[in-house]
């Protein structure tokens, strides 16, 4: 928005001098060296009911380590070399359950929970074999959905420690621009994804977010803080609503029980970070789990270094997680995130060839975000429990431009303050009624208190008031789902979503439906189906044009739901131990979608292209979208030291606009290919230590754009996009980019502490790769715009 987005891109550039002088001081710790272990521990409960499981057996595969589950559901396996290891879990009557890349740190104990799925058919002697390596941690989840883990976050190359951007390597996944974490799934808009945490809705998660947008710079979610997350591309269980794209399920792990435990982190782009974990209560379940970043560069300033630029990007944000144990009336959790951030950029500090600059501005923004939540978990009996949460959201932004001339003072021609703080409320109740049928059911209200001010008087005398709105809105959602298993080779998954937006009595009833059959060694087959809604962005609804007779159009604060059908076919087979192929194919029609009231080739399909706000008005629902293609993922789990992915997508992603005609939209790549491998080294004498590279792959189809008028632009000064008619019509060089990381692990024999150091670049071969052609209003020219270059990112963590 008001492109801030490309400049901030060019400003973190500048920061590398710096942070390799402080990374060469940090190389100079002195690691002492002879004998420490650590533990693995966590607990084993009933998928459903989350009934501790007791006497479970849980072994370290390949060794002759096992124990087995107390009357809590509680496991511990101690004396644990640091390394990776797959532990397997089995229980009568149960599936056997294993997962592998479990990692142990001279540093930190390992927790590790598990959540074990009862047979349908009670044969003592049978034993059903299940990986979590191709399973979510929603119970729900049938197709077109992938758990991550934090590993995999910081391992990926080119991940920045950020989960948006690791999930662009997944299948039907791609990130249109280098210097943000949007991500485009299955062609859709990235205003199209929907963020929950600990299972509650929040804005936009990250640093320099604006109103209306999903994505950002910088990701104010600290890694080392998430747990095992979900990531759905499509087909989406019913309890998920007001998302047409996507949904990043993520929650919070707990806090150590048994013992303190510290780390501290540097980053060029995580910025400087510490985080302390511990019991609340010796004996007891309860824990903290605190964690603060503080920018790089704001650093750098505030002790007088030089970051090579006066536009210095700063941040900093605190996460926290308070788990109270186990108690008579539950468990009761808390839950937080506030993140800060501001940039100014000033019209002395530019450079001719950067499109987004302004020689006659200066711009100043701030963006503020923070997320409280109480869950409350209550068991009814060994069969039933209700989780119910209770929080607030809040997100605001500014922006100010003044308009800066010779001889004279700066006058100010943009103000723009939005400020959005929900009340959020969910309950729902869940109940394994027998080994066969599982039931939830759910409602939720989010009120939606919204301060929006958008005054502009660039070159004009008076200002002009496109938003001046102060009240309160709701959107009240409830869904109910079953789950069904015919046997242990068939499931079936049906539910009902519904959503009611109070502004202007939007409504929307969805049905969803899912069916997975396994053919055991063969593979298995899935489809599902999804009716899905969404309501418009926020500053869409309030957004208002002046009209000749000085009133102001506000018709936008009619619009419905936009809404979707998703059709979803999967074939998922693995054909030896730790490979997996899984081939989708997926048909989406887009209603519904607001376009002009008159013949015009807008839609808001295409929101998110730019880095324009919503700006238009008199909309209607009478836009149409289509996104259809097929996937193909190869992946190679973690083992023998090394591991694989390759992702391909074929899609196309069109649209009609008022005007009736059918256009690419502004994310059809028509392809995505990501291919990445790594490879780690055990080191030392007892081989603790360990070495890793990671290299990875992307190539894609160029985006689609509207040329610029170039005479037009000229002689208005200003960029001038050409008629309806070329619509999307050109087209970006294909994408290409190739990143490469490394990193060091070494953990102490004396102490219980780790020193890990990464260096990761990306863009190695610098390819200069095509993000916009445009009117370069200094030079009265056409120039291009291209993504970051060669990129290098340096990162160390310290565990104690």
């Amino acid at each position: 928005m008001f492109d801030l987005h490309p400049k901030l891109a060019r400003k973190l550039r500048t920061m590398q001098k710096v942070y390799v002088s402080l990374l060469l001081v940090l190389l100079t710790l002195q690691l002492a060296a002879q004998n420490n272990k650590q533990n693995i521990r966590g607990t084993v409960l009933d998928k459903q009911s989350l009934s501790p499981v007791i006497g479970a057996t849980v072994q370290i595969l390949n060794t002759n380590k096992g124990t087995k589950t107390d009357e809590k559901g509680m496991y511990l396996l101690s004396d644990i070399e640091p390394g990776r290891y797959e532990l397997k879990v089995s229980y009568i009557g149960y599936k056997e359950v294993s997962l592998s890349n479990i990692i142990v740190s001279s540093g930190k104990e390992c927790i590790q929970d598990f959540l074990i799925e009862e047979n349908v058919r009670n044969l003592k002697e049978t034993v059903i074999k299940v990986t979590n390596k191709t399973r979510t941690n929603n119970e729900l989840a049938t197709i077109s959905a992938r758990t991550f883990s934090t590993e995999e976050v910081n391992r990926y190359a080119g991940g920045r420690s950020d989960p948006a951007r690791l999930v662009a390597n997944f299948a039907g996944v791609s990130a249109p621009d280098d210097s943000r974490n949007d991500i485009v799934v299955r062609g859709n808009s990235p205003v199209g994804v929907l963020w929950r945490i600990e299972g509650m809705n929040v804005p936009n998660p990250n640093h320099f977010a604006t109103i209306g947008t999903t994505g950002g710079p910088v990701s104010a979610l600290n890694t080392n803080m998430l747990r095992n997350s979900d990531f759905f591309t499509s087909a989406f269980p019913a309890e998920y609503g007001n998302a047409n794209a996507g949904v990043f399920d993520l929650g919070f792990r707990k806090g150590n029980a048994n013992k303190r435990e510290h780390m501290i982190q540097f980053g060029m782009l995580t910025g400087i970070e510490a985080a302390t974990e511990g019991p609340l209560k010796k004996g007891s379940d309860a824990s903290y789990l605190i964690a603060y970043r503080y920018s790089f560069t704001g650093l750098a300033q505030a002790i007088g270094l030089n970051v090579g630029t006066t536009a210095t990007p700063f941040y900093q944000d605190l996460t926290f997680k308070v788990n109270s144990g186990e108690g008579k009336y539950g468990r009761f959790t808390l839950f937080g995130l506030a993140g800060k951030s501001k940039i100014s950029f000033k019209h002395d500090d530019i450079d001719s060839s950067d499109l987004f600059a302004d020689p006659t501005a200066d711009s100043y923004f701030t963006s503020d975000v923070a997320v409280v939540g109480l869950k409350h978990l209550y068991k009814v009996n060994s069969k039933s429990y209700i989780n119910t949460i209770l929080g607030a959201t809040f997100a605001a932004s500014n922006y100010d431009q003044d308009s800066v001339y010779t001889n004279s003072d700066p006058v100010r021609v943009v103000v723009n303050q939005t400020k959005r703080l929900n009340y959020n409320f969910m309950t729902n109740y869940n109940y394994k009624v027998n080994r066969r049928l599982f039931l939830k059911a759910g409602v939720q209200a989010e009120v939606m208190n919204l301060d929006l001010f958008y005054k502009v008087k660039i070159n004009a005398p008076n200002w002009k008031y496109l938003w001046d709105y102060d009240n309160a809105t709701s959107l009240l959602q409830a869904f109910v789902h079953a789950k069904y298993s015919f046997s242990d080779n068939l499931t079936a998954n049906v539910g009902l979503h519904t959503q009611y937006l109070t502004l202007n009595g939007s409504s929307s009833l969805e049905p969803r439906a899912a069916l997975k059959y396994s053919m055991g060694r063969y593979g298995s087959l899935s489809m599902g189906y999804g009716l899905h809604s969404q309501m418009q962005p926020t500053d869409v609804y309030f957004f208002r044009k002046l009209q000749a007779d000085g009133s102001y159009d506000e018709s936008n604060r009619d619009l419905a739901f936009t809404k979707s059908h998703h059709l979803v076919l999967g074939y998922d087979l693995i054909p030896v131990k730790d490979w997996r192929v899984k081939l989708e194919t997926y048909y989406q029609h887009l209603f519904n979608v607001p376009v002009h009231a008159f013949a015009s080739s807008y839609s808001m399909l295409n929101t998110g292209s730019s880095f324009y706000p919503n700006n238009q008005s008199n909309l209607r629902n009478t836009g149409t979208g289509t996104n259809y293609g097929v996937e193909l993922t190869v992946e190679k789990f973690y083992s023998k030291g090394y591991y694989g992915l390759m992702t391909a997508t074929l899609y196309d992603s069109k649209y009609k606009g008022s005007d009736g005609v059918e256009h690419n939209t502004a994310f059809n790549s028509k392809y995505v290919f990501n291919m990445l491998a790594g490879k780690e080294f055990k080191l030392g004498a007892a081989k603790r230590n360990t070495f890793f590279t990671d290299i990875k792959l992307t190539t894609a189809g160029g985006r689609y754009f509207t040329p610029v008028d170039l005479a037009a632009s000229q002689l208005a000064h200003e960029q001038v996009l050409m008629g309806d008619t070329y619509a999307f019509s050109e087209r970006n060089p294909n994408y290409f980019r190739i990143d490469f990381k490394t990193g060091f692990t070494y953990n102490s024999k004396k102490h219980k502490r780790s020193h890990s150091f990464f260096f990761d670049i990306q863009n190695v071969t610098n390819h200069k790769n095509v993000f916009a052609v445009r009117y370069n209003a200094i030079t009265n020219s056409m120039n291009t715009a291209y993504q970051i270059g060669l990129f290098p990112n340096f990162q160390y963590k310290f565990q104690f």
